[in-house]
């Protein structure tokens, strides 16, 4: 199994278009220091040849242009990508679907919540119907959305995207607005969970073993963002688990049996972004690869 990590920012990336704190900053004047990247997505292929797309966000056009073994191959149009899988509703998630337009067919897979998302909003009728196929697919069975690649997908404590927020809105709930995907190919396991609010002990024990896991990544501490002083909400708040603190990821996660781990969905308040910090050593030092655009994996 292959896979490419296209995107390794949260929403907006890094830098943000309008931001100027420290991190954002560096990425504009010493890309050395930290390097600028695109919203979060990853390819899959179990042969090089044929592609799955988990999560199509707004940069899809340039991950794809940087990312040669996505390029179209034959004819006047083409394309490697066979399917694409959702793992929640966000905009960063979905949008880049409306790039994926031009009339070449491949399937669209999302647990009814998600794809209820994408169907309810007219704008992405631009992927014409008897063109892009959409499925709906149930928590906890597998599926194949590649020759070779099954994949499953399961809930993870979460929340419904920011655009579907309304005074019912639960943190935490483990529904189908937000999953994550097991992927499998030649006896390898991969585990993507680029949204997560909370590490439960059921969560633990469904990637236990697993080759490698991509995990949300995008606050160092709870309060990230106040630190910086650019937003006033908390990881909770936006549904994401801390790397570290009481319940943070590393800890929960230090004593389950996992191969490669990697932190990816970083947001760029988050200062493991900067190389040669401490906070990226002391990350480092627990196990875990901060992501970057085109980190590959061979599984």
């Amino acid at each position: 199994m292959r896979v490419v990590i296209l995107g390794s920012a949260a929403g907006g990336g890094l830098p943000q278009w309008n931001c100027r704190c420290p991190i954002c900053a560096m990425a504009r004047t010493e890309p050395s220091r930290v390097r600028p990247r695109t919203q979060s997505s990853i390819a899959v292929s179990p042969d090089g040849e044929r592609w799955l797309l988990v999560n199509a966000s707004p940069d899809i056009r340039q991950q794809l242009f940087d990312n040669p073994v996505l390029h179209p191959r034959e004819g006047l149009r083409h394309s490697p990508i066979h399917a694409v899988v959702l793992t929640n509703g966000d905009v960063d998630h979905v949008a880049g679907l409306l790039t994926l337009r031009e009339g070449q067919p491949y399937t669209l897979y999302a647990t009814r919540g998600i794809l209820a998302s994408v169907n309810d909003n007219r704008v992405f009728d631009v992927m014409a119907a008897d063109v892009v196929r959409r499925e709906a697919i149930r928590l906890d069975e597998p599926f194949e959305p590649v020759p070779g690649l099954a994949v499953t997908l399961f809930a993870v404590p979460g929340k419904v995207p920011l655009w579907l927020e309304d005074d019912s809105m639960q943190i935490g709930a483990e529904t189908e607005t937000t999953v994550g995907a097991m992927i499998e190919a030649g006896g390898r396991r991969l585990a993507y969970i680029p949204g997560c609010a909370s590490v439960t002990d059921g969560l633990r024990e469904r990637i236990s073993g697993v080759d490698a896991l991509l995990f949300d990544g995008t606050v160092l501490f709870d309060d990230d963002m106040i630190r910086a002083g650019v937003g006033t909400k908390t990881g909770w708040r936006m549904g994401h688990v801390p790397m570290r603190g009481d319940g943070g990821s590393i800890a929960a996660l230090r004593d389950v049996a996992i191969g490669r781990r990697v932190f990816v969905h970083v947001n760029n308040t988050n200062p493991v972004l900067v190389e040669g910090s401490s906070e990226r050593a002391e990350v480092e030092a627990a196990g875990w690869t901060v992501a970057h655009d085109g980190l590959s994996l061979a599984l």
